[in-house]
């Protein structure tokens, strides 16, 4: 009998993270300070983050134990379920063999509280009595808010202004956990007060709610902020989802030769290929892995590789990524978790020194293959992931072509239940398409890298 689902036992559960950091053939360029351009210490970011996860981002240890207080928490779902795609599989009349990780079976739907626990855990054992966050879709405040109900913490989160409009449900499960949710930007903070003075219609975006909840951590000790994409600590939590991946591909002997994931901060795709370039650094394996990233906001195949903010006022340290700039905001398309002007500095050194490749979708094609998959799978995946499939699809359909029987793994990072409203609007045809020649886009994207910061 060929498996459908692949299920690693609860005991079998990884008990380390993979810190890529450890591995890399070569170094990523280090964070800077933004006033003295030097190197930023754990000092600097102490009013932003508990020490625990301070070192973390800075450690080069291959791996760190994850805590048995985290590991309590992540049995209410870990390990996830990997799938053989079988349906679509036949659906395509493809030879490829298509596996996915489906990180929607975790409490607030998604992979976001593989690191929102672990983020919650440090705080609250740091004596942290709150933590500000932003979030695109939704997704991470959710996930946010759930891990701070495990450990008795507040929550605060700044949604942005498009997703918040699009997405009212997520906003109601943020508030069920216990979250207290604002739209971005907001006339809470002098950031989110700036920016309305310049646009009251704002639709926000990822850098200023980041702006927002920044300027709220820093005004109290015990008061911290959590960032659910981007960071080095955030990308190593992700990699429960690949450690789990190899051991279930392992039980029915297979090895990928392509593994996609979509792309917006860089967590989840960084989550599930990490361990596995780990392997192919080793020998053990040679996978092509290929991010996948919105058209409307394509900062790895567009962007320009540069230190800037992680943020749109400039109140983060300095990153070495691919950004389109950190005033740049985004056209509020339904995939509002890759609404980000820029990439993780680990992504972006990957793909800068050509051990990953990058492919950008516009969403018309995304949801064509979601609506594929849910109807071959039985899923209804959100937005975000649907760009990987687009590009799983695609592969698959070159396989059919060629005759090839590659094995294509992917992650499916999350289910669509409360993402009914985008595929209402395309399927009532109404869904509309920014491509990168738009020449709107093409000057916004302009004016905001004509004002990165000078290092």
């Amino acid at each position: 009998m060929t498996l459908t689902k692949i299920l690693l036992p609860e005991d079998e559960l990884p008990t380390r993270w993979y810190n890529v950091l450890h591995d890399l053939p070569t170094p990523p360029p280090p964070v800077l300070h933004p006033g003295t351009l030097q190197p930023v210490g754990p000092d600097d970011l102490a009013p932003l983050f508990p020490m625990d996860l301070i070192l973390q981002e800075v450690s080069q240890e291959q791996y760190i134990d994850i805590p048995g207080e985290v590991l309590d928490v992540y049995r209410l779902w870990r390990p996830s379920p990997l799938y053989r795609a079988h349906r679509l599989e036949k659906a395509l009349d493809t030879p490829a063999r298509i596996y996915y990780k489906y990180e929607g079976v975790s409490p607030a739907g998604s992979h976001k509280p593989n690191t929102a626990v672990p983020q919650a855990y440090y705080n609250a054992k740091s004596g942290v009595r709150k933590l500000t966050t932003e979030t695109g879709a939704g997704q991470w405040g959710t996930a946010l808010a759930f891990a701070c109900a495990q450990y008795g913490l507040e929550c605060e989160v700044w949604q942005v202004r498009a997703s918040y409009d699009q997405k009212p449900y997520r906003r109601t499960m943020m508030e069920v956990f216990g979250a207290t949710v604002h739209p971005s930007p907001s006339d809470l903070t002098e950031a989110g007060r700036k920016i309305l003075s310049e646009n009251p219609d704002s639709p926000g975006s990822l850098g200023i709610a980041i702006s927002e909840a920044v300027e709220m951590a820093v005004q109290a000790p015990d008061v911290h902020y959590a960032l659910g994409s981007v960071l080095n600590h955030v990308l190593l939590h992700q990699t429960i989802i690949g450690e789990e991946a190899l051991i279930q591909l392992a039980m029915v002997g297979e090895t990928p030769d392509i593994l996609v994931g979509c792309t917006g901060g860089g967590s989840n795709f960084g989550g599930l290929a990490f361990p596995f370039l780990r392997e192919k650094w080793a020998g053990r394996m040679a996978p092509v892995i290929r991010a996948v990233e919105p058209e409307a906001c394509p900062s790895l195949t567009q962007g320009t590789y540069a230190y800037d903010f992680g943020d749109t006022l400039g109140m983060t340290p300095l990153m070495k990524m691919h950004t389109l700039g950190h005033d740049f905001v985004p056209d509020p398309i339904h995939a509002g978790g890759l609404r980000y002007h820029g990439m993780s500095p680990l992504i972006s050194h990957l793909y800068e020194t050509g051990e990953i490749e990058a492919i950008a979708k516009p969403q018309s094609e995304c949801f064509a293959a979601g609506v594929l998959f849910a109807r071959a799978e039985g899923i209804v995946p959100a937005p975000e992931p649907t760009h990987a499939l687009a590009a799983a699809i695609e592969e698959a359909l070159r396989c059919k072509e060629s005759g090839e029987e590659k094995v294509i793994l992917t992650a499916l990072c999350g289910h669509g239940h409360l993402d009914l409203a985008a595929y209402d609007a395309y399927l009532g045809g109404t869904m509309t398409d920014r491509a990168w020649d738009d020449a709107e886009l093409q000057a916004s994207v302009a004016q905001a890298l004509g004002r990165l910061p000078t290092v």
